[in-house]
């Protein structure tokens, strides 16, 4: 990079993208590169602070960018590997060693290279490997940088402490897969060299694929941990540890939303904590739920009882695991498929928003009269309910946004109601 592209790239760096392309060319300026590292040290200050913070770094064109991961769940990556190899006994003659066999940008490769004594990145794209030669010294890493495919590499070594492989989740035709088999590289296939070769494997799996079935493909007996990832309410990653030693310790399922994290207590493979079968009939502190609304809501208003809701966050939802939900925060369940949660006290450490609940009503219009009288706007969510929020919303001439948060749900019983809450500030 010449030094007047350099400074192009300074003086433009927060200017917009998409009017400096229109910019007449100047001769002594790679437009094209230079337009390349204002994007990608954009979307770096929001997703990789740390790597913005460092002068020089070179960034790959917008879409890499987009699909690598973020700072947080990098950080997140690399506490969970801590914890494995903490205790690790090191084996004679063998440095800990990190190999990374789908490097790409190699934002987690960066990140999880620093609690090893030897870190290997393996990338086949060449402009990527030329990027990571580039960006480790400044990152201050020591690492091998290899052009090469990662399943050949594989077959080269004797042993590492840790395999990270992150499969491209896209076909020959840029359509995205969500299986493991349809991945590349196939880890189905190469499960058995893996264990072989690793004390530890580490696969970070598209967040669209089910759980349940990705460990069973993979077989559940070399899978030790999985972690599903959110972040700022939407689910980034699917984690799965496998080992070759697993000993007696149950598999363990983790849900992590941005600081919180969860371990359901209960959890065992095919657990009934897991997979909760329902009569439609709930209780929670000597109350009776269901399945009949006026046997809920009207008798515990007049005690004066206060009700909470809750809703879990996104990497509970994708765990479904709302049986161990309730076993480990004393919370009901409304209904099966609504996946909302009750209880007559305040849930500090519950795993998602709560809501302390104000009034419930059916969509009858006699009843709703008095509860959207003064109400002009509303914050709604929709859960296994026939209208949308955007029908909804117009039905109840409700603008979005205040201090109401408006859940519209289905009980077990098959009543369709419209739970008026707010956030809760005091227990």
């Amino acid at each position: 990079m010449n030094e007047a592209t350099q400074d192009f790239i300074r003086k433009h760096r927060n200017d917009d993208v998409r009017q400096l392309a229109l910019q007449a060319k100047q001769e002594e300026v790679d437009l094209v590169f230079a337009l390349d590292q204002i994007a990608g040290w954009q979307t770096a200050r929001r997703k990789l602070p740390s790597w913005a913070a460092i002068d020089d770094i070179h960034y790959p064109p917008h879409l890499s960018m987009e699909q690598c991961s973020s700072e947080q769940t990098a950080r997140y990556k690399t506490r969970l590997v801590q914890s494995l190899t903490l205790h690790q006994e090191p084996i004679s003659h063998h440095p800990t060693t990190l190999v990374d066999l789908t490097g790409g940008l190699g934002v987690d490769f960066s990140f999880l290279a620093r609690g090893f004594e030897r870190a290997v990145y393996v990338e086949q794209r060449a402009h990527l490997c030329e990027l990571a030669r580039h960006n480790m010294p400044l990152l201050g890493l020591k690492a091998e940088v290899v052009e090469g495919d990662g399943t050949d590499f594989l077959h080269t070594i004797d042993h590492a402490t840790l395999l990270f492989l992150d499969p491209a989740r896209r076909d020959g035709h840029g359509g995205r897969t969500y299986g493991i088999g349809d991945c590349t590289p196939d880890v189905l296939s190469l499960r058995d060299e893996l264990l072989q070769k690793a004390d530890y494997v580490l696969l970070k799996l598209s967040p669209m694929l089910d759980w349940r079935k990705a460990v069973g493909d993979l077989d559940e007996q070399w899978v030790s941990q999985v972690h599903i990832v959110s972040a700022g309410g939407e689910c980034k990653e699917l984690l799965v540890v496998m080992q070759r030693e697993r000993g007696a310790e149950p598999m363990k399922v983790v849900c992590v939303n941005d600081d919180s994290v969860w371990m359901p207590r209960h959890f065992e493979a095919g657990h009934s904590a897991f997979w909760p079968k329902t009569d439609g009939v709930l209780t929670q502190n000597g109350m009776r739920f269901g399945p009949k609304r006026e046997a809920i809501w009207p008798k515990t208003q007049e005690e004066g009882i206060r009700m909470y809701l809750y809703e879990p966050n996104a990497s509970v939802m994708k765990a479904g695991c709302f049986g161990a939900l309730c076993e480990d925060f004393g919370v009901s369940q409304l209904a099966p498929n609504s996946h909302l949660f009750v209880a007559a006290r305040l849930v500090e450490d519950f795993p998602g928003r709560k809501f302390q609940i104000e009034a419930v009503s059916s969509l009858n219009k006699r009843e709703l009269k008095p509860l959207l009288q003064d109400l002009t706007q509303a914050n709604i969510t929709v859960r296994n309910f026939p209208l949308s929020v955007a029908e909804l919303r117009k039905r109840l001439k409700l603008k979005e946004g205040g201090s109401t948060y408006l859940f519209a749900t289905t009980l077990a019983s098959g009543d369709k109601v419209l739970i008026f809450t707010r956030r809760p500030c005091t227990p």
